[in-house]
């Protein structure tokens, strides 16, 4: 949910706005009661506006209260000026609001104002509507949400650790165009710092740690080689690292190179990748952090995007195979999947039972634990920010997860690597469109149906849209 500020405005004239106030102040209470029943934080303008010097006063103290949106409510003729001298004091997003009664010209005055920031420019974005109307509020919140999860970026960090992964050109970002755009800052760190920061981790909640995957996975599955308790523990240990770094260097999100140096002498990222995903390990729930396989930033943006629009996870995959007689993808990755992705239940025993930890197969002779599950059925929005002439666009679309009988999934994952986590998905994207134009290797998803908050965030960015269907 998202923090909201509302300021109405009325007419300039005394003699009128005194006599309207009184109706000003009904709608505004009905508008704020139906926002906060549907979970946001309103912050109220203290009170219409009717001057210019309270158009500057409300203005300001409501962007004092750090609002995501600010809504200019116009349940009456306003001056349009007010709505002027407010814009300059709102640092953020704006949407402007009218009413629909006949009576009270609330459209007429969203017009005036809408229009006056036309003029100079001013983005904002325009509705209609009882407050009563469930899809007017719904229709709030997601531009209320999208407009957070924007402002969420400005001023975080991402945590590169290592380069560039294995010539993937797909991987690496301008961090110019980063602080530019997003206004994210870009820490690099090498992957010495986990090799050295593992060595140094706390003995006893690694092994702790180990006996908690043991007791509720669905299997250890050491060989003596590959995996061994030694090697889930170093593993453990990295996941550890990561954490001390995250906290020192003040991390938002992140990425881990991984391959070849760790993959091929130290071991693999796996079980970090996994846990820093998940909303819980073995001390108990705590918040996801993005961290990206082969530090993948434009993925890793994705993916704190999404985190904050849906509020959960967010799935990592390659977009590993496509089983064409059953338009189905096979996305498959080393790893990464958070293993909330299993079940998707809070209960992280119920997630656990169904992850399998495999030794690792012959690209990574480092070893340790392939973190295999598959995941749960369900509506999902699959995205990716990709770059097409150094300018950015987010790639979207809605599919759908699917599992099957035992001998059926079995049989798909064993097509690819079964010892990593797959999901299958049918998207809603033509085969041979999808392959012609995706723009990168690694996809994102999170659950749910979060297209027309993405499609405002893309908006609020300056991110150009490109979205996948069927009918494209």
């Amino acid at each position: 949910m998202a923090r909201i500020g509302v300021i109405s405005i009325s007419d300039g004239r005394d003699y009128v706005h005194g006599g309207i106030v009184g109706f000003i102040r009904t709608v505004e209470d009905r508008l704020v009661a139906e926002l906060t029943a549907a979970g946001h934080t309103v912050v109220r303008g203290e009170e219409p506006v009717g001057s210019n010097e309270q158009a500057v006063a409300v203005a300001r103290q409501v962007q004092a209260a750090g609002v995501d949106l600010t809504v200019l409510h116009y349940a009456v003729w306003a001056f349009p000026h007010f709505t002027m001298l407010a814009a300059g004091a709102l640092r953020g997003p704006l949407l402007l609001l009218s009413n629909i009664d006949p009576v009270q010209p609330g459209m007429v005055g969203m017009l005036a104002a809408g229009g006056a920031l036309d003029q100079i420019g001013r983005a904002h974005a325009r509705l209609w509507g009882d407050p009563s109307d469930p899809e007017l509020i719904a229709a709030i919140g997601v531009r209320a949400r999208a407009a957070a999860a924007v402002e969420s970026l400005r001023g975080s960090t991402f945590g590169r650790i290592g380069g560039r992964p294995m010539g993937m050109n797909t991987a690496v970002a301008n961090t110019d165009q980063w602080q530019r755009s997003f206004g994210i800052d870009v820490e690099e760190i090498d992957q010495w710092e986990i090799v050295r920061r593992a060595e140094l981790a706390d003995g006893g909640e690694a092994k702790g740690a180990r006996e908690w995957l043991e007791r509720y996975a669905g299997g250890v599955h050491y060989d003596g080689r590959k995996l061994t308790p030694e090697l889930l523990e170093r593993q453990i240990r990295s996941y550890l690292a990561m954490r001390d770094l995250i906290a020192e260097w003040h991390l938002d999100f992140s990425g881990i190179k991984g391959q070849p140096e760790l993959t091929q002498y130290f071991a693999t990222m796996d079980i970090a990748e996994a846990f820093l995903n998940d909303p819980y390990d073995w001390n108990g729930p705590k918040h996801p952090h993005v961290c990206a396989t082969e530090a993948d930033m434009d993925g890793a943006l994705t993916m704190q995007l999404l985190k904050q629009i849906a509020g959960t996870p967010v799935l990592f995959a390659d977009v590993r195979h496509y089983h064409a007689d059953r338009d189905i993808w096979d996305l498959c990755n080393s790893g990464q999947h958070a293993t909330w992705y299993a079940a998707r239940s809070d209960d992280p025993a119920d997630n656990l039972a169904r992850v399998h930890l495999y030794p690792e197969v012959f690209f990574f002779p480092a070893g340790g634990a392939s973190v295999h599950h598959l995941a749960a059925p369900g509506q999902m929005t699959l995205a990716r920010l990709t770059r097409k002439d150094g300018a950015y666009r987010m790639q979207v679309m809605l599919g759908d997860f699917e599992t099957y009988d035992e001998a059926t999934n079995e049989a798909l994952m064993k097509q690819s690597t079964r010892e990593w986590p797959h999901a299958f998905a049918r998207l809603d994207a033509e085969a041979g469109d999808f392959l012609s134009r995706f723009g990168a290797n690694h996809i994102h998803a999170v659950p749910g149906d979060h297209r027309a908050t993405v499609r405002t965030a893309c908006e609020l960015l300056g991110v150009t849209l490109d979205e996948f269907s069927r009918a494209s």
